[in-house]
């Protein structure tokens, strides 16, 4: 019988991964319940494919069963899961020739959903010389961001794709908050200069 689960705190995820680990599957089966959705979704993010991203995310969680006993739980169960998403996601994303990037537009927001990102439309349909721009746009901005060093990249990546607030970013990354939010701006600035060498 597998553990129940309650809604909300953290200390749930620790009880529920010692039960994975103990052998109850169950208990894995309700963490992918809760978490798939936004796994999905920050995979689609960065794919701009519903079902390219959902065969990441199952790849991530394949990934995240067999490394269960290297969580530390000191953050959110399901930050640590979309780091795996978002690195998994990124990679993929990078042996593609076109990808739909969505474009962050309030960087410096520290919860996530203030920020907008730039979506697919009606106009799109309508207009076939709109998609093509886009599509040339969104090409720019990936091949910028996949020329971000580390941690910049992770950083941006999980912040607007992965949807995580800078302190959960501190916490998967084991790193202090002040040091995420300056290599959240630091990557920001890179990646706006990088777009603009492009547009020379």
């Amino acid at each position: 019988m597998g553990v129940a689960l309650e809604a909300g705190a953290g200390s749930d995820d620790r009880t529920i991964v010692d039960a994975v680990l103990a052998g109850d599957r169950d208990a894995y089966r309700q963490l992918v319940e809760r978490e798939s959705a936004s796994v999905v979704a920050a995979c689609a993010r960065i794919l701009g494919d519903h079902s390219e991203a959902e065969d990441v995310a199952q790849e991530a969680f394949v990934i995240a069963y067999r490394s269960l006993g290297t969580w530390r739980a000191e953050g959110a169960f399901g930050a640590w899961l979309a780091r795996i998403a978002v690195r998994l996601a990124l990679r993929s994303a990078g042996r593609r020739k076109q990808v739909v990037w969505l474009d962050p537009v309030a960087a410096d927001a520290d919860q996530p959903g203030q920020e907008r990102f730039r979506t697919s439309g009606a106009s799109d349909a309508v207009d076939p010389a709109h998609s093509v721009i886009r599509a040339e746009q969104d090409a720019r901005v990936r091949a910028a961001v996949a020329s971000l060093d580390e941690p910049y990249r992770e950083v941006v990546a999980l912040r607007f794709f992965g949807d995580r607030s800078l302190q959960e970013i501190a916490d998967v990354t084991d790193r202090p908050l002040g040091t995420v939010k300056t290599h959240l701006r630091r990557g920001l600035s890179r990646l706006r200069a990088a777009l603009e060498d492009r547009d020379r």
